[in-house]
């Protein structure tokens, strides 16, 4: 077949079978008619997209990462989500897309740049300031994620997940009462929105009220059986019942440290705003001697980074 860029010779436009004379094949060539001439040099054919097709692709290009990033793959989603800013550079949501990526894979830096690209292109996002308090309360400034997080809630009232971050900042200030509120309202939002349950009971239990804590977690359990943090905060919730809750509580924590043995570290609970109480609690149970061998197995399986932890 001929190359794309020639022409059909006009003598044969009616013919099926296109036809080529040789002064268009030379001219189209750039080698010239007249022998003795240089050969110019060879532009190859370039295909350049229209606009419609760049935001096509682009849209095409996030809609894949937002799907990696549903699947935990933070790292291929950010790479994705980054060649989306280059393809539709006045799209927010592409950056916003990025900054979410970037943030769950630990580039910090690089999502509250995102992020603050977003914000000049769309100031009114709630979920720009929802991003953006998620990554101060990442930074280790709960005060400022509070401001971040409230000013989005007034634009967003009904977001889930924003109340959770508010909730989990306010622990990180000592604020258990409003830290409360926040996770009651996030789980009234969402349906199933287990974690919220089970940062209630982390806060019940530190202001004393056990029962209501271990209710908590049992309703987490009933929605996400296999969940290692709920199932070791109840075995300690239990604990401190006496013996008619003992069994239980050994089987539960053999079953969360068996699942994810970076909870046998006093500073991985500490991570996960484990308050002191719930802390000291849970050592006292690990020391028992039925659960010695679960408990090496753990600390022989626990990893250094989980000390500095991701979210599950």
């Amino acid at each position: 077949m001929a190359p794309r860029w020639l022409r059909p010779d006009s003598s044969h436009a009616g013919s099926r079978k296109t036809v080529f004379s040789k002064a268009v094949v030379l001219a189209a060539l750039g080698l010239g008619l007249a022998q003795g001439l240089p050969a110019r040099a060879l532009v190859p054919y370039v295909y350049v997209p229209q606009r419609q097709e760049l935001e096509g692709a682009g849209l095409g290009i996030a809609q894949a990462a937002a799907r990696l990033l549903r699947l935990g793959q933070a790292g291929d989603a950010a790479r994705l989500a980054a060649l989306t800013v280059q393809l539709l550079p006045d799209d927010p949501r592409g950056w916003v897309l990025l900054a979410e990526a970037q943030l769950r894979s630990n580039q910090l830096e690089q999502a509250g740049m995102a992020l603050a690209k977003a914000k000049q292109l769309d100031p009114r996002n709630p979920g720009i300031w929802f991003a953006e308090g998620s990554l101060a309360l990442r930074g280790g400034k709960p005060s400022e994620a509070i401001t971040l997080l409230e000013q989005g809630l007034k634009l967003d009232k009904g977001n889930a997940g924003a109340y959770f971050d508010l909730g989990n900042a306010r622990i990180l200030l000592g604020q258990s009462g409003e830290a409360l509120a926040a996770f009651e309202r996030a789980s009234s939002l969402r349906k199933g929105f287990w974690e919220a349950l089970n940062n209630q009971g982390l806060v019940l239990f530190e202001q004393g009220k056990t029962k209501a804590a271990v209710q908590r977690w049992r309703q987490v359990l009933a929605i996400k059986p296999d969940a290692a943090e709920p199932s070791l905060a109840l075995a300690a919730g239990l604990f401190t019942a006496g013996p008619e809750g003992r069994q239980e509580a050994l089987d539960l924590a053999s079953k969360a440290l068996d699942s994810e043995p970076n909870y046998v570290l006093e500073s991985y609970q500490k991570d996960q705003l484990w308050g002191p109480k719930l802390r000291s609690t849970t050592q006292e149970l690990l020391l028992l001697p039925d659960l010695k061998p679960v408990v090496d197995r753990a600390l022989a399986n626990a990893s250094p980074e989980g000390e500095s932890s991701e979210d599950e």
